[in-house]
């Protein structure tokens, strides 16, 4: 892949810093390197893992055939509205739960993170199971009306997984710490959500949203300014992994899913593994998910988020893939070095879920989407791909 990125002009960053994501110190900066790229379809080959190949075109702004126009505009009149409508309602009606299932209740603070994770009793029953249902009926409502869902135990990825000689699932050191997956869209989140509802890392931002905050802070997030250089990247490694550790150990703490990936890809590949989600050591689930499309692609790259989730909710049926492969339980050595046991987890992955490895990472996306606005902005409003 170095090969693929000699044609990248960059600069070096003059002080390295670890992702927010609570990677390890040793990766890229993930700041924009960009100074001039000419030709954008040499850079679609170079960042393949980001380029959206849907009839949409690279940032929903291609020209579409005119059956695909009559579609379009049809469902904006009629099925989008309904759908939005509907979607509200599911979502003022959760966060009315969790606003009375917090009432009274402290959050818990602590490394410049608030959650309402460690509820228990009546507060848990209630949050969980409905949070789940009703996830799944926001699935449902924006045309997921099916989820094929798979529990890979197939001899290939359960040899791959028993890296660690042999299995003691009765003892609680046994238990997963942390759920892994693929992150190709915001999709992602709902549907483990409706899975398992595990907690998740999240921008800061997303704990002052109107009624999404205070679900998120039901779920337990944990939250980072990606923006920021803080020294509070320490805090926030430190919370991840003492979360997976509880997870590990404890069957009544809450569940965590870790994108190890840092960002979205089109869902046709698997980039980097960052090393968060592997520092404690602890057994993983790995999860692979993919949208199949014949219009418009779920993966969220290169499309802003409300024009995403207009044709999203324009479009009728939308699909999702979901595997499951058998809890990676890692080696000696896999514990001793966290980006060899991220690097195994990865080529299982894609083995399992038939991907492609790409060694780029946020920076390259950076790039990209740098030159298609930069394009866009001196072309014109339609951005043909």
């Amino acid at each position: 892949m170095e090969s693929e990125l000699r044609g990248f002009n960059t600069k070096p960053s003059k002080t390295p810093q670890p992702d927010p994501t609570h990677d390890d110190a040793s990766s890229r900066d993930d700041r924009p390197l960009l100074t001039s790229v000419s030709n954008v379809l040499e850079l679609e080959k170079k960042c393949a893992a980001y380029v959206r190949n849907d009839v949409y075109g690279a940032m929903g702004r291609g020209e579409l055939p005119l059956m695909e126009k009559l579609q379009l505009g049809i469902a904006f009149v009629t099925l989008l509205p309904l759908r939005i409508i509907l979607v509200m309602t599911v979502l003022v009606v959760y966060y009315l739960i969790c606003r009375i299932c917090t009432l009274f209740s402290v959050p818990n603070h602590g490394e410049g993170q608030e959650d309402y994770a460690h509820l228990g009793g009546w507060r848990r029953t209630v949050i969980l199971p409905s949070g789940r249902f009703l996830s799944k009926t926001l699935l449902f409502l924006v045309g997921f009306y099916r989820i094929n869902e798979t529990h890979n135990g197939s001899k290939n990825s359960q040899e791959n997984s028993k890296t660690a000689g042999t299995l003691q699932p009765d003892e609680p050191e046994q238990r997963p710490g942390a759920i892994v997956s693929n992150h190709i869209s915001y999709l992602d989140i709902l549907y483990h959500m409706s899975s398992s509802f595990p907690s998740f890392v999240a921008k800061r931002s997303v704990a002052n949203i109107p009624l999404v905050g205070l679900i998120s802070k039901c779920l337990g997030c944990v939250y980072v300014q990606r923006e920021s250089k803080s020294s509070d990247f320490k805090g926030v490694s430190g919370v991840v992994t003492d979360r997976v550790c509880k997870a590990h150990q404890d069957e009544y703490a809450p569940k965590i899913l870790l994108f190890p990936e840092g960002t979205t890809t089109n869902g046709d590949y698997l980039i980097s593994f960052k090393t968060g989600a592997f520092l404690a050591r602890a057994p993983v689930v790995p999860v692979i998910l993919k949208y199949p499309y014949q219009r418009f692609s779920s993966a969220w790259e290169s499309v802003t988020g409300v024009r995403h989730v207009v044709f999203l909710l324009c479009q009728f049926v939308n699909h999702v893939e979901v595997t499951w492969l058998p809890v990676y339980y890692p080696s000696q050595l896999e514990k001793d070095d966290p980006k060899l046991y991220a690097n195994n987890v990865r080529r299982l992955m894609a083995s399992e879920g038939n991907l492609i490895l790409s060694d780029i990472g946020l920076a390259e996306k950076r790039i990209y989407l740098a030159t298609l606005n930069e394009t866009n902005q001196r072309d014109g409003f339609t951005f043909l791909i």
